[in-house]
């Protein structure tokens, strides 16, 4: 009988790129995948440490895979995995714990699926993990999430990555276009660029620490690809966001007018404290840049709330910045204290009922800045790519610029692109259209 395997990612665009990656592992070693709520011989689950609700939910986790079948093998791998490894392995029900240079490795270690009175961890010193490992995934989702960098040499005071995920270091450009031209061969229409720090790209690339492309010379040589309809770029520091790299999206043949950069503060007292390497005027420049040549694009901001010394007045100075800029959408991060960090050990810790408070705020400014950016949208002729999932009766889809679109459910637009004009915003704030002609089936 064919070993089940079933995998549960939590956190981002990345995880979402490795797990898919691993999971092919376990296919050509003989598994069969199956969904995470199946019975299935092992469940892996990929884990975040971004904040601490990723943390909490993991044991959640643990007890949906028991459920299904509490005789499995449970594996965790990713971050979480990496900076707390034996928290996990205490876990009832958890069998092996492997972190970050391991988890590549999973299939080596299964060569005995019984069950373990404790976790076994294998983890490594973050120092070891120097070298890349390339992943992209297909077959998940409409689109696919295409790796070119690990880690991140930042010092944020707040982030625990370059402790879960070690140096910035980048796949080297031979092999990003050789993924992307796989990726293209799977009639997948779009590719997200994911990373830790993706404007970092290029470093670590052969092994050194040197530059020996750029994230320009990257997105120059991906937007010749044959076959690859869509290029969009997964969330860019604004200090490597460049005008050059701007202008070639605009001028693009396949990158989309899209754009999601972290702000994490409006305030410059802040940004300092969280040792972000631009001020606000910076970021300014950044979303002038990109209006002055794509006054259509699509811009969203991460932000955090909460940071130790975050006064009412910093506060407000983030929301009003906010409240005055061309953005899109946000997306908002209560601030949670991770250990090992700088942030955890400052003064002026912000009461959890004011956190929650400011973020609520700052969600209700996002809701507000997504429905004019959708009404400046009305009216406009845009390309759509359908997803697969059939939601209460409607199809859902993204336009180029991330306007999110529906229409009754009908799976011969699964995973193809139209030509739509936007027509009017519905109560539940998703735009509908009407088609003018087929691009692709």
């Amino acid at each position: 009988m064919r070993k089940k395997v079933a995998f549960y990612t939590l956190g981002c665009k990345l995880n979402f790129s490795e797990t898919s990656t691993i999971a092919r592992n376990f296919r050509d070693e003989g598994f069969d995948r199956v969904d995470f709520s199946e019975k299935a011989d092992i469940y892996v689950i990929n884990t975040c440490s971004v904040t601490e609700n990723a943390d909490k939910r993991f044991k959640t986790i643990v007890k949906q895979a028991q459920k299904a079948n509490g005789d499995a093998f449970i594996a965790a791998v990713g971050c979480y995995a990496q900076l707390k490894p034996q928290e996990l392995g205490d876990i009832h029900g958890v069998d092996l714990v492997l972190g970050a240079t391991e988890k590549f490795k999973i299939t080596d270690y299964l060569n005995d699926l019984t069950k373990n009175d404790f976790g076994e961890v294998h983890s490594c010193e973050i120092e070891d993990a120097d070298f890349y490992v390339g992943s992209y995934s297909i077959g998940d989702r409409t689109r696919a999430f295409l790796k070119v960098q690990d880690g991140c040499d930042y010092k944020c005071t707040y982030c625990t990555i370059p402790l879960a995920r070690g140096v910035s270091r980048s796949d080297v450009m031979e092999n990003v276009l050789k993924n992307a031209k796989e990726i293209s061969q799977q009639n997948i229409k779009e590719i997200v660029l994911t990373g830790v720090n993706i404007g970092d790209y290029g470093k670590g690339e052969f092994g050194n620490k040197k530059h020996q492309h750029t994230f320009l010379d990257l997105v120059t040589e991906l937007d010749k690809v044959e076959g690859i309809e869509r290029l969009r770029i997964s969330s860019i520091e604004p200090n490597l966001l460049k005008n050059e790299t701007i202008d070639l999206v605009s001028k693009s043949r396949a990158f989309v007018p899209h754009f999601h950069i972290p702000l994490q503060s409006g305030s410059n007292d802040i940004l300092k404290k969280m040792k972000r390497r631009y001020m606000r005027e910076l970021y300014i420049d950044r979303v002038t840049k990109i209006r002055e040549v794509m006054p259509h694009a699509c811009i969203g901001v991460d932000v955090i709330v909460g940071f130790p010394g975050e006064t009412e007045t910093h506060f407000l100075e983030t929301y009003n910045f906010l409240a005055e800029l061309d953005i899109s959408y946000l997306h908002v991060f209560t601030y949670s204290e991770r250990d090992n960090t700088e942030a955890a050990e400052m003064n002026g810790v912000v009461p959890g009922n004011i956190r929650s408070k400011r973020s609520k705020m700052l969600r209700g400014l996002s809701v507000k800045k997504r429905r004019a950016f959708y009404e400046e949208q009305l009216g406009s002729d845009r390309t759509v790519l359908f997803e697969s999932e059939n939601k209460e009766g409607y199809i859902h889809g993204f336009t180029e610029n991330y306007v999110k679109v529906k229409t009754p459910w009908n799976p011969e637009l699964v995973n193809t692109l139209h030509h739509v004009n936007l027509t009017e915003i519905d109560d539940d704030g998703i735009v509908r259209f009407k088609f003018s002609d087929t691009l692709f089936n």
